[in-house]
């Protein structure tokens, strides 16, 4: 009789589940199922399982019934004990909400609620935003482009100038394709989180620079139905590491004295906008944060311009510099 035919290994049934091991498995498809999640979640939340594993293991826990409440909260001390940053934990705590919930929904038997996971609350920080002077430079300062590709220069600042003037994310802007930027309209169609799309004014700087870049795109391509707008010296689609890459490159050539991230753009742009117009609600849209809350931030920046102002112009004003040593002592007090 021959030998039977080898079997691919199947996923465990909840009902065949009572080991950590199998759980884990289970939950790991059903997040490879979900296109609620980008696939960085995704793997940020599968890092962050491992974690809790070996933290299991570690504290001999074998199966999903032994996790409860108590258990929870000790990892998220051993996390704190760890000196995370609270953004870290607030993560771990949402993979883990997202374990607890598909446990459950499997019927694993894990007596842990998932609702009882609550993040620390972050620290809010405040997004450094260059100055409009910093801005300028680093768009308009002329420069030697570099002997092995000329063309390279002019991307470089098409693409910098098209993130502070729509304030896209990196991730945006390398996904945009050629179909997306209408230059007579002056709008591009930009996919941003969660795959949502949203409608954002270009800039007449921009646009010329998208102008000046198109043929010179055009010159770099290998394959003619390449559809990103913008392409490396290979002619294939631009990374987000190579934007940031390219930044860093500028920023040093020009002896700008700081280092800047791409997104960094992204926070001028909204700086500058509010600063300008006050309107929040115009902001929150040309970002697309969902929520109003997120795009609030910048109002601290805005308050910290006017503050400045304020102290500036007004006759009045400026109480930090006591002009008697009796004022200093009495302050104090």
């Amino acid at each position: 009789m021959p030998p039977a035919a080898s079997r691919p290994a199947q996923i465990p049934t909840a009902s065949q589940s009572n080991n950590l091991g199998d759980a884990f498995l289970i939950a790991r498809n059903c997040l490879n199922e979900s296109t609620r999640l980008s696939a960085k979640t995704r793997q940020a939340y599968l890092s962050d399982w491992a974690q809790f594993a070996a933290y299991l293991q570690n504290e001999q826990l074998n199966q999903p019934k032994q996790i409860d409440d108590r258990r929870l909260r000790g990892y998220l001390a051993h996390c704190q004990q760890r000196s995370l940053d609270t953004r870290s934990i607030a993560r771990k705590t949402s993979a883990l909400r997202w374990l607890l919930r598909c446990w459950h929904d499997r019927v694993l038997g894990c007596p842990a609620d998932p609702s009882s996971l609550k993040p620390p609350k972050a620290a809010k920080k405040l997004p450094h935003a260059p100055t409009i002077e910093t801005l300028n430079q680093l768009l308009d300062t002329p420069i030697t482009p570099s002997a092995a590709d000329p063309r390279l220069l002019e991307r470089d600042r098409c693409l910098f100038e098209l993130i502070y003037s729509c304030g896209l994310r990196v991730a945006e802007l390398v996904t945009l394709d050629l179909a997306d930027v209408d230059l007579t309209e002056g709008i591009a169609r930009v996919t941003g989180k969660r795959e949502k799309t949203r409608l954002v004014p270009v800039g007449s700087r921009a646009i010329e620079r998208v102008r000046a870049w198109l043929p010179l795109r055009q010159s770099m391509l290998r394959d003619l139905a390449e559809t990103a707008l913008f392409v490396n010296r290979h002619g294939g689609r631009l990374t987000t590491r190579s934007v940031q890459l390219r930044l860093d490159r500028l920023s040093a050539q020009l002896g700008l004295g700081q280092a800047l991230h791409p997104h960094q753009l992204r926070h001028a742009f909204a700086t500058h906008v509010l600063e300008s117009s006050g309107d929040l609600r115009a902001v929150q849209e040309m970002l697309g944060h969902e929520s109003l809350s997120t795009t609030q931030i910048y109002t601290h920046l805005d308050f910290q311009h006017l503050a400045r102002v304020y102290e500036a112009a007004h006759p009045r004003a400026n109480r930090r510099q006591p002009s008697t040593a009796s004022e200093t002592i009495a302050d104090q007090d």
